[in-house]
């Protein structure tokens, strides 16, 4: 009898248990109350975990970035409703001279049509690869405004800055958004880099949408990416067994390599192919990693496959060019099979193209064509 009585307590304690566990995770999910709003229903996202945004009546939306804060969207014409949480930061509609400090957002604006909504860059126009945050900022249209750290108040302020988009950089110097919130401009933090799906990144061009009310030309943007990616997916070849290593070599002579938890990593992943060198768990949060050519070499040197990776020194044209880096990559197996890739600059400004990327991997790692020289972006070297 006791032994029944135990089983039952125990059976009791843990439905109580796991009653309270789901009743607590849909209590997480559960919409932020306003006052005066009713909510409607949520975005859907496919690979994105770091926002969400919630719609109410009327026009009002509400977004929430993970470990940053949320923004409660305002209807043009409309106020903010009395009794707003404080912690709450109003975005008044609409929102035409944005401030952009964070890059890898541009391309998200671009793919959105909105580059007009943009006035002020923190970025000069030799900066950009993007074509036309390039042209605009030629024209007049777009304006250098100083970069995250050191922003020209003054031409902010002048200019009616409705909106910052900084990047995580900013908490290197909070006393900027401090002063920037003390004179009337909101400040949103993104976190599009923090994504652990590369199309995570990309699905952020959905946020930037609900701002500019761009909603259904960002879902189109983002399956053309996502349908790109279910091909790789759903192909005969999605594992292809070949190593790819994917590095660049600084001007001290080390090499530079992402971490095996790495969105690029992942990308070679998703393409079928295996990243080397392994570097292990990470126990910081930068992406990438230096280590001496020698241990490199060791790791590397019987990778199937090499992607250059000259966004930071310029883009490679040759082998020849490569091995002036460094002697030991002519016993590489890749260089001697001749299968060496190379990036292009544009590359990591171009957030909306990560499934063409995987693609393009995809594409080197199960072709049989040799006269295949150049993909979206990446091109082979000779």
């Amino acid at each position: 009898m006791k032994k029944y009585l135990l089983y039952l307590f125990t059976a009791i304690t843990l439905l109580c248990a796991c009653t309270f566990t789901v009743q607590a995770a849909a209590e997480d999910k559960a919409p932020a109350e306003l006052p005066g709003l009713t909510y409607d229903h949520s975005m859907e996202l496919s690979y994105a975990q770091e926002f969400s945004v919630d719609y109410y009546n009327d026009g009002y939306t509400l977004i929430t970035i993970a470990d940053e804060g949320q923004y409660l969207l305002v209807p043009e014409g409309k106020e903010a409703p009395e009794g707003l949480d404080k912690n709450i930061t109003v975005l008044q509609q609409p929102l035409d001279n944005i401030y952009l400090v964070a890059t890898s957002a541009m391309d998200l604006f671009r793919a959105i049509d909105g580059i007009d909504n943009i006035r002020l860059s923190g970025t000069k126009e030799n900066g950009w690869y993007i074509q036309e945050a390039k042209d605009a900022m030629e024209a007049g249209h777009m304006i250098y405004a100083g970069k995250y750290n050191a922003p020209d108040y003054e031409l902010i302020l002048n200019e009616g800055c409705d909106l910052a988009i900084e990047s995580t950089m900013i908490h290197h110097n909070p006393e900027v958004q401090e002063k920037l919130e003390q004179f009337g401009i909101p400040v949103m933090v993104e976190r599009s880099s923090y994504e652990p799906h590369p199309l995570g990144r990309t699905e952020w061009m959905k946020l930037y949408a609900v701002l500019l009310g761009k909603e259904d030309v960002a879902e189109k943007a983002f399956r053309e990416q996502t349908d790109k990616l279910d091909k790789v997916l759903s192909s005969d070849d999605k594992d292809t067994g070949k190593t790819v290593a994917f590095f660049y070599i600084n001007s001290t002579g080390a090499v530079n390599v992402r971490k095996s938890n790495d969105y690029v990593s992942e990308m070679i992943h998703l393409a079928g192919g295996t990243y080397v060198p392994d570097t292990g768990e990470s126990d910081n949060a930068l992406s990438t990693m230096n280590m001496q050519m020698e241990e490199f070499y060791a790791k590397a040197k019987d990778a199937d496959y090499i992607i250059y990776n000259s966004t930071i020194d310029g883009e490679l044209t040759s082998i020849s060019e490569l091995l002036a880096k460094s002697e030991l990559l002519a016993d590489f197996k890749a260089v001697k099979d001749g299968n060496v890739w190379c990036t292009g600059k544009n590359l990591f400004q171009e957030t909306t193209g990560l499934g063409t990327m995987i693609e393009d991997i995809h594409t080197i790692l199960t072709t049989e064509d040799d006269s295949l020289d150049e993909l979206n972006y990446i091109h082979k070297l000779k």
